[in-house]
């Protein structure tokens, strides 16, 4: 069983003569204790065209130390990484497989360096002995593989003890103190963030010293370079977000779902740039994959709703174990979802998706709009969804409260969903103007979103209170919860007038177009 441990560290130079000050006198440090020197050797394999490393992940297998097994590190911030570490075995963990899953695809993961390091390690200890930081200062022989170029170095690393997260300022500023300590000593920064990206630049032939470009993109300026960048922008989303909702991180299913949806939204926003022909069966696959990812997702949003108003409730009016049902109701919901989920990122179908989407980007379907100027394109686009979330709106607001204007307002939040996400694409061309509308067409989305997420929420305690008075418990608490429901329905309604009167005023239209 695979288990993550939060590495905050920082990286420094040496050569085999640096001297390490006393560290002793940092403040909070009682005791510098000596641990002796182990010998580590480690194996590091990526893609051959070394697609981890070129998103600064790192797969290794390593001997020796306390810590021997399968390690897979992903960046969180400069100097942090979540290291996910599997038992030692002579194969790549099936665990640590699916993480990489979204970028190895059906290729294998080769060996490409192997590093051979002396660590001379010193643990910094308070007064108590408990462990703060350790210090380590490494004498390095990598070898590029298979067979090729060495390269040795010494450097130092120190490394916050284990259960620090990189919200404890205690630690920060310990780090900061042991900076200082070692700057006046002459010792500087690493240039490189990692040991394996220091021996891939060193140890690297020729021909590999500069990095391919990304995929052909046209002229900057143009509606065709704007409209690419965003696309490879959520496409790489996509990609990095995988493993997170592997990991099942907060908000992990949520982001790769939204990524998603602007994809999809910006590949039918922008059809007089990209080829609707090409991008139709994407934009459905990416739909396939948002609704299978939208399971987990909707139920989170769902209970997090249901407990809000249960618990908003003066105990007098909780009747029954509704607690207990609600928990009960969510978490069968729950698993239903998640399997779902990763069963979607598993199939073959996902991986084909993928690389669609890395075709596509290799080779973009573009039309003659691509070519001209990316402000009047991009805003003519932006203008015309509005146009479309315009209609909408005014088509629910002629109807009747009720099931069919409860559907009309539901269509509508997807419209103003598509001419937000088209604003914000817009926004690094057209500037403060589509940062100013996407701002006011999210009011409009917010509040179709709350009155949808009410309809949701009634069909809920509607199957809640069926399931208690079959049980034999008071229904009375989920009758009382679906009145409420149906009270914050009608002030979103009555709402939507005004609230769509500031998102459409001709100045905010006008604005995208000077």
């Amino acid at each position: 069983m695979a288990e993550t441990k939060r590495e905050i560290e920082r990286k420094y130079e040496a050569t085999g003569g640096t001297a390490v000050p006393d560290l002793s006198r940092v403040p909070g440090v009682s005791a510098v204790v000596d641990r002796g020197v182990m010998e580590l050797d480690a194996v590091y394999y990526d893609t051959p065209d070394l697609r981890l490393a070129a998103d600064a992940l790192t797969l290794r297998r390593r001997t020796g130390g306390d810590d021997e097994g399968w390690h897979l590190k992903f960046p969180v911030a400069s100097g942090i990484r979540d290291e996910i570490r599997a038992p030692l075995a002579d194969t790549l963990p099936g665990e640590l497989a699916g993480l990489l899953r979204s970028r190895v695809r059906g290729d294998e993961v080769v060996p490409v360096v192997r590093l051979r390091s002396a660590r001379d390690v010193r643990h910094l200890v308070d007064r108590s002995g408990t462990l703060l930081a350790e210090l380590s200062v490494d004498t390095v022989r990598a070898e590029r593989l298979p067979g090729g170029t060495e390269a040795t170095w010494t450097e130092i690393e120190v490394e916050l003890a284990d259960g620090t997260d990189d919200t404890d300022e205690a630690g920060t500023a310990l780090l900061d103190a042991i900076e200082k300590r070692l700057t006046k000593a002459g010792i500087h920064g690493s240039a490189s963030a990692s040991k394996l990206a220091r021996a891939l630049k060193e140890t690297a032939p020729r021909a590999e010293t500069t990095a391919p470009e990304p995929g052909a993109t046209p002229k900057p300026g143009t509606a065709g370079h704007a409209v690419l960048v965003y696309v490879r922008e959520q496409a790489d989303a996509i990609v990095a977000l995988d493993p997170a909702v592997r990991r099942d991180l907060p908000d992990a299913v949520h982001q790769l779902r939204v990524a998603c949806r602007r994809l999809r939204s910006a590949l039918r926003t922008y059809r007089k740039v990209l080829d609707r022909d090409v991008t139709d069966p994407v934009g459905a696959e990416l739909k396939w994959l948002a609704g299978e990812l939208g399971v987990a997702r909707d139920q989170e949003v769902l209970t997090e709703r249901l407990r809000g108003r249960v618990d908003g409730l003066p105990r007098t009016l909780r009747l029954g174990p509704v607690r207990g049902r609600l928990r009960t109701w969510s978490a069968a919901r729950a698993r239903g979802g998640r399997r779902r989920a990763l069963a979607a990122l598993d199939s073959a179908r996902y991986l084909a998706l993928l690389d669609t989407l890395d075709e596509l980007l290799a080779d973009p379907p573009l039309r003659k709009s691509a070519a001209r100027d990316a402000r009047t394109v991009l805003a003519r686009a932006v203008l015309k969804d509005h146009d479309r979330l315009a209609s909408r709106v005014d088509r629910a607001l002629a109807l009747d409260p009720g099931h069919d204007r409860d559907l009309a307002l539901h269509a509508a939040r997807k419209a103003a969903k598509r001419a937000r996400y088209a604003a914000e694409a817009a926004q690094p061309t057209l500037g403060k103007p589509a940062r100013k509308f996407a701002k006011r067409v999210k009011s409009v989305q917010s509040l179709l979103g709350e009155h949808q997420d009410g309809v949701v929420a009634r069909e809920a305690l509607r199957e809640l209170g069926t399931q208690a008075h079959a049980a034999g418990e008071s229904a009375f608490t989920w009758g009382l919860l679906h009145g409420r429901e149906e009270v914050a329905a009608e002030a979103a309604e009555h709402d939507l007038p005004r609230v769509w009167a500031r998102a459409s005023a001709p100045e905010i239209r006008a604005a995208l177009t000077r």
